[in-house]
C-alpha cells in the first residue's frame, strides 16, 4: 500500500484529500503545516507528499526545499489556490522550479487528484 503525506493547514482540504485517497487504497498521514509535516515524514517515511503553499509556521515552498534537500527522490505535489491578484499559476510554477514534481491548482476534482498521484507514483 502506497503511503501519502498531506500537508495543508485547512482541515477540510486534508479531509477531502484523505477521503479521496483512502477510498482508492492509499494510506494517508496528515499534517497541518510544514514543520509538523517534515516531522511526520521523518517518523513515517512516505512515497509521496502533497503540500499546500500557504500555511502558518512553515510555508509550502520552504517545506518543499527542505524535503528535496534531504530526500531528492521523494515525489512532491504542490497545491495552491493562490492569493488575490496573483492567482495560483505563478506560485505553483515557482514551487515546481524549487523542487515540486508537479502542481495542482485549487479547487481540483477527485479525478484530477488521482490522475496526478497515479502518474507521480508510476514514474
Amino acid at each position: 500500500m502506497k503511503r501519502i503525506l498531506v500537508i495543508d493547514d485547512v482541515s477540510e482540504v486534508r479531509s477531502f484529500i484523505r477521503d479521496c485517497l483512502e477510498t482508492t487504497g492509499y494510506f494517508v498521514i496528515e499534517a497541518d503545516n510544514g514543520n509538523t509535516g517534515i516531522a511526520a515524514f521523518r517518523q513515517n517515511p512516505v512515497d509521496l507528499v502533497i503540500v499546500d503553499l500557504f500555511m502558518p509556521e512553515k510555508e509550502g515552498i520552504e517545506t518543499i526545499i527542505e524535503l528535496r534537500k534531504g530526500y531528492p527522490d521523494l515525489k512532491i505535489v504542490a497545491i495552491s489556490g493562490g492569493i488575490p491578484r496573483y492567482g495560483p499559476d505563478n506560485l505553483l510554477l515557482s514551487a515546481q522550479m524549487l523542487g515540486a514534481d508537479c502542481c495542482l491548482s485549487k479547487p481540483f476534482s477527485v479525478q484530477q487528484l488521482l490522475d496526478v498521484i497515479e502518474k507521480q507514483l508510476a514514474s
